[in-house]
């Protein structure tokens, strides 16, 4: 079942990476009393992910965090190495925490996992982004299939002004 406004983010440990550093973590303890911007995406490295949606993010992070956010989290079904990798290509040092999810653990706790065998990438996170508040998803905004509208960076900004 797909996570919902009210829903408390499930307690599920993942590797972070922060400021080029890879740590285990729990998420729920993470998010607990903090005002979070999380966003999921089908994989680093991948196009849409790597030109617009990580990009957004890091481009508007100070002005989201202004906007009252404590944390900017990314997700994705990759290993904690790759995003380290990635967000060393895209520069994103402390603005923006680097979840891996390397076995979908979280996509599929919160019911946001979709198998792309299709296309050869196995199980991944939809694309989705959502504004948690002291761990209870508030706003939830989950992407159509081949998609980036209302998971941007832009789009998230308006809804922690809001």
């Amino acid at each position: 079942m797909t996570i919902q406004v009210g829903d408390t983010i499930p307690d599920i440990k993942l590797n972070a990476v922060e400021g080029g550093k890879i740590r285990e973590l729990s998420v729920a303890e993470l998010f607990a009393g903090k005002k979070v911007v999380l966003f999921g995406l089908p994989g680093a490295f991948t196009s849409t992910c790597s030109k617009s949606h990580l990009p957004g993010f890091v481009a508007l992070a100070s002005e989201i965090k202004a906007a009252g956010v404590d944390l900017i989290a990314c997700v994705s079904v990759n290993d904690a190495a790759v995003m380290k990798a990635w967000a060393a290509a895209h520069e994103v040092g402390d603005s923006i925490t680097m979840l891996a999810d390397g076995a979908a653990a979280f996509s599929k706790a919160i019911g946001l996992d979709v198998d792309l065998s299709i296309v050869h990438m196995g199980v991944r996170s939809q694309r989705y982004a959502a504004i948690v508040e002291d761990g209870k998803v508030t706003t939830l905004n989950v992407e159509k299939p081949r998609e980036f509208e209302v998971s941007s960076a832009e789009t998230m900004l308006s809804a922690v002004r809001a």
